[in-house]
C-alpha cells in the first residue's frame, strides 16, 4: 500500500533541494537531495499537497513554481537564535 503524501518540506540551496515527503500521520516517507529540475518535475508530477519551506529570496519563486500544479505553499519565517549574554 503506497501512503498519499500530505507535505513536503524543502531545504533550498543553490544547486539542490532537500526534500522532505510526510504522510497525512506524520511519517517521513522519503527524504532526498533533488537537482533544481527533478524538484520541478517532482511538483508537476505530485498530486496537490502542502510545500512548506524557509522564507528567503528564492522561495518567493520556488513558491510560484508550486502553485501551478494546485499545491498549497506555505513560507517558514527563519528565527535566528541568540545566545543572551552573560
Amino acid at each position: 500500500m503506497t501512503m498519499k503524501i500530505s507535505m513536503l518540506a524543502l531545504d533550498l540551496a543553490k544547486g539542490s533541494f532537500q526534500v522532505c515527503a510526510v504522510g497525512a500521520d506524520g511519517a517521513v516517507l522519503y527524504n532526498r537531495v533533488l537537482s533544481r529540475t527533478r524538484f520541478a518535475t517532482l511538483l508537476a508530477e505530485q498530486s496537490a499537497c502542502v510545500v512548506a519551506m524557509e522564507a528567503c529570496a528564492t522561495s518567493h519563486h520556488w513558491g510560484r513554481v508550486a502553485r501551478g500544479p494546485g499545491h498549497e505553499v506555505r513560507l517558514v519565517p527563519f528565527f535566528a537564535t541568540i545566545d543572551p549574554p552573560d
